[in-house]
C-alpha cells in the first residue's frame, strides 16, 4: 500500500496550464476493493477516494452562460471556486485496464453504472464486498469509473457524491430575494411538513400562497393562511399542528426566497473532472493525477435525472474545455427523454422531474429537445443541443436510449419530431434506441400504483452499448443504427383512440390514454436570463406533439429494440402505469406487467384477447427455441453481447413455461 501511495504521489509530465480548471486534488483513501476478486485478464481493483477543488473565470465565454456566475464571490485572482468529491475505481495494475474513462455522472448523489451494467441491486456509493461488483462486467472489461459530485442540492454526511458552490448576492453585497415555488407530491397518509428548498426571506404568510390539486389540470384551490404555517425559513407545516397533507393530492407553495446557489457550475464541475482525470500530470500544488498517462478515451453514462443535466451540458458548450479541446468522446444517455434539468436558473431545482402527474410547473420541458439544430415557430429560436459543439468542433459520439415511459411521462415525442411533425434523420455522430415496452424504472408489485409494475430492465442491451460506443469512438465501426417508433411507418401515435394505438382491451386494466402534454409556460420576462418571475406559471398552450408507440395485439410496442421478453412475451409490459390514488393520472416512471392467462380456457373465462401461454407456446422446447432465437437476433444485430444471449437461452430452459 505504501508503494502504490508513493507511486500516485511521483510526478508522471508536465502539469496542464492555468486553464485546467481543477486546481488541486485531494486523495485521503487508497485501498483494495471488491474483497480482493480478480475479474478475468484485469485482474483486482482499487478504490481511490478524496475531493477536487476547482475554479472557474467569470468572463471566459464558455463560463459565462452560467447564470448568476457574475454575481458570485471571488478569490484574489478573480475567479469562481467550488469544490466536489471525488472517487475512482481502477485497476490496481493500470496496464491490465483497457485506459477508457467511465464517468459516471450521478443521479440525486448516487452512482448507478454499476447498477446498470453489473445489475446489482443494491448498488452503493462505497464499493466494498465482491458482491458490490455484481456480475463483474464493467471490471472485466477493464473499464475506469470515476464518480464526483455535480448536483448542488444534494447535501452533504448522507453518502453521497456532494459538490459546494457558492451563493449569489447583489453587486452591494445585499441578499438577492425572488420568487420560488415548491411542489409537494402526497402519495401518502403520514406527509405532514413540507421542505422548501431555499431558506424563506421573510415568514410574513401573506407573501406566500399555498394551493391544492388532486390532477395537474384541476383549477387550484387555496389553503387559507390560518391553515398553514411556517415551521422554520425552509419548513412548512398544515394547521392544526399533526394536520396530514391530503393522499392524492398535490400542494403548490410560492413565496419569497433567498440565497440562491449558482447552481451551473455542476456543468463546469462535469468538465473541469473529467478534462483533469482524461489529460492532466498534476494540480497546481504538484499533486500526481493519479489516472495520467492512462487514458485514452473519456465516456459518460448517467440514469435520468443526469442524462438531462448532459442535454444541457452540450446544449450550453461545456464539452469544450478552456483550452478548446473536447471533453467527452462519447456520451451514453439512459432515459434522459427530451427535456433538459432545472439547474441554470435561479433558485435552481435540480431534482424536479416531470412526469404526466408531477413537477409540470417547473421548467424542465423547453427548447431544443434535439440534438438536431432546428428553428421553432413558438419560440421563434434557431437551436439544438449540438449547435455549440458544432461551433467548436467538440461534439461527442451519442447514444440516445430510452423507454416507452418517456412517450407517456415527458412527452419526448417532441425531441424526434420537426416542426411540421415529420421525423427528424439522426445526425451522423447520433443514434436513438427505444427500448421497447420497458418502464424509466423497474419494479415490482404495485406500489403506488394500481397495478404490479413492470420489472424489465435495460442491462442486457446497456452492455452491448457500451462495447459499441468504444469501438466507434476508437476504432470508427459504426454502431447500430437507430431504432425508434416513427410517424412515417404508423409507429408513432396519438394515444386516443385506444384502438389507434393498439393497444387491447384488458380485463381489469384501464386504459385512458393519460400522458405528458406538450405544454408551454410563460416564466415571466426575465426567463432567458434564468430568471423566473411569474410562478406558478402561465400556460401559453400545447403547442408540441405528444404521441406514443404504438403497441401489437399483446399491448407491447411494436418498434424499437424488443428483447426476448418483449418479442417471446409471457405477459402485457407497459412503459405506462396509473397511480391508485390520483383521479388516474400516470404513476410517474413506473410501467406495468399484466400477465397472460395460463390456459385458453383461462382467458376466455375472463375475456382476454390475448392468447394464452399455452396457445403460444404449447411445448417447453418451442418456447426455448423462440426465445434463443430472439436473442441469436438481437445478438447478431450487435444489441446483444454473446453472454447475454447465453443467459436468455439459459434463463428459458430453466422456466417452466410448455411444461
Amino acid at each position: 500500500m505504501k508503494m502504490r501511495l508513493l507511486v500516485v504521489a511521483i510526478v508522471l509530465g508536465v502539469a496542464l496550464p492555468a486553464h485546467a480548471r481543477i486546481t488541486r486534488i485531494e486523495i485521503t483513501r487508497v485501498e483494495p476493493t471488491f474483497e480482493g476478486t480478480s475479474f478475468g485478464t484485469v485482474g483486482k481493483y482499487e478504490k481511490l477516494v478524496g475531493r477536487a477543488y476547482g475554479e472557474v473565470d467569470p468572463k471566459d465565454r464558455r463560463n459565462a452562460v452560467i447564470v448568476d456566475i457574475q454575481l458570485a464571490p471571488r478569490n484574489a485572482k478573480g475567479m469562481v471556486e467550488y469544490s466536489t468529491d471525488i472517487y475512482i475505481l481502477r485497476p490496481i495494475d493500470p496496464a491490465k485496464g483497457n485506459h477508457r474513462v467511465l464517468f459516471d455522472i450521478n443521479n440525486r448523489g448516487a452512482a448507478r453504472a454499476l447498477g446498470t451494467f453489473n445489475e446489482i441491486a443494491a448498488a452503493t456509493n462505497d464499493p466494498t464486498k465482491a458482491s458490490d461488483a455484481g456480475n463483474g462486467f464493467l471490471m472485466r472489461q477493464g473499464y475506469t469509473i470515476l464518480w464526483s459530485g455535480w448536483d448542488p442540492t444534494v447535501e452533504a454526511g448522507e453518502g453521497e457524491f456532494t459538490i459546494s458552490v457558492p451563493v449569489a448576492t447583489n453587486p452591494d453585497g445585499s441578499k438577492i430575494v425572488g420568487p420560488s415555488l415548491e411542489e409537494f407530491v402526497v402519495d401518502n397518509t403520514t406527509t405532514m411538513r413540507g421542505r422548501l428548498t431555499y431558506p424563506a426571506a421573510t415568514l410574513d404568510k401573506s407573501k406566500a400562497s399555498l394551493s391544492v390539486r388532486v390532477r395537474y389540470e384541476d383549477p387550484p384551490t387555496a389553503v387559507p393562511p390560518a391553515s398553514w404555517e411556517y415551521v422554520d425559513a425552509k419548513t412548512i407545516r398544515l394547521l392544526p399542528a399533526g394536520t396530514s397533507f391530503k393522499q392524492g393530492t398535490l400542494y403548490e407553495f410560492t413565496y419569497p426566497a433567498t440565497d440562491p446557489i449558482v447552481a451551473g457550475l455542476g456543468f463546469a464541475a462535469i468538465r473541469d473532472v473529467a478534462t483533469f482525470f482524461h489529460r492532466a500530470a498534476k494540480d497546481d500544488r504538484g499533486t500526481v493525477n493519479p489516472l495520467a498517462q492512462d487514458v485514452q478515451f473519456a465516456y459518460s453514462f448517467c440514469v435520468s435525472q443526469p442524462c438531462r443535466t448532459m442535454h444541457d451540458f452540450l446544449a450550453l458548450g461545456f464539452n469544450e474545455d478552456e483550452s478548446g479541446q473536447r471533453v467527452l468522446d462519447g456520451i451514453l444517455n439512459w432515459v434522459g427523454g427530451g427535456s433538459g434539468i432545472f439547474m441554470n436558473y435561479r433558485f435552481a431545482q435540480t431534482d424536479r422531474t416531470h412526469r404526466q402527474h408531477i413537477a409540470r410547473w417547473f421548467p424542465e420541458y423547453q427548447f431544443p429537445f434535439s440534438n438536431q439544430v432546428l428553428h421553432d415557430p413558438v419560440t421563434g429560436k434557431t437551436d439544438g443541443r449540438l449547435r455549440r459543439c458544432l461551433q467548436s468542433n467538440t461534439c461527442p459520439n451519442i447514444f440516445e436510449v430510452n423507454s416507452e415511459n418517456e412517450y407517456w411521462a415527458k412527452a419526448m415525442s417532441a425531441a424526434q419530431l420537426d416542426s411540421a411533425g415529420k421525423d427528424l434523420v439522426d445526425p451522423q455522430n447520433v443514434r436513438s434506441y427505444l427500448m421497447s415496452s420497458l418502464p424509466h424504472g423497474a419494479g415490482s408489485g404495485p406500489g403506488i400504483c394500481a397495478l404490479p409494475r413492470n420489472p424489465l430492465g435495460p442491462g442486457p442491451v446497456m452492455r452491448a452499448l457500451v462495447v459499441a460506443m468504444d469501438e466507434w469512438v476508437s476504432t470508427g465501426k459504426k454502431p447500430p443504427e437507430s431504432r425508434m417508433p416513427r410517424r412515417a411507418d404508423g409507429t408513432l401515435v396519438p394515444p386516443l383512440p385506444q384502438h389507434g394505438m393498439g393497444f387491447p382491451t384488458i380485463p381489469g386494466v384501464t386504459y385512458n390514454g393519460r400522458l405528458h402534454t406538450g405544454d408551454r409556460f410563460d416564466f415571466g420576462p426575465q426567463f432567458d436570463e434564468g430568471i423566473l418571475t411569474t410562478l406558478p406559471p402561465t400556460l401559453k398552450g400545447t403547442p408540441y406533439p405528444a404521441l406514443v408507440p404504438k403497441t401489437d395485439a399483446d399491448g407491447n410496442n411494436i418498434a424499437g429494440i424488443r428483447i426476448p421478453d418483449v418479442s417471446v412475451p409471457l405477459a402485457t409490459y407497459t412503459g405506462w402505469a396509473l397511480r391508485a390514488n390520483a383521479g388516474e393520472d400516470g404513476c410517474d416512471g413506473a410501467g406495468q406487467k399484466v400477465d397472460f392467462a395460463k390456459t385458453k380456457a383461462d382467458r376466455l373465462a375472463s375475456g382476454d384477447p390475448r392468447l394464452s401461454i399455452e396457445e403460444r407456446y404449447p411445448t417447453h422446447e418451442q418456447y426455448v427455441s423462440a426465445v434463443t432465437r430472439a436473442a441469436k437476433a438481437l445478438g447478431n444485430e450487435r444489441l446483444l453481447l454473446d453472454e447475454d444471449v447465453q443467459r436468455y437461452s439459459d434463463r428459458a430452459d430453466k422456466s417452466s413455461v410448455g411444461k
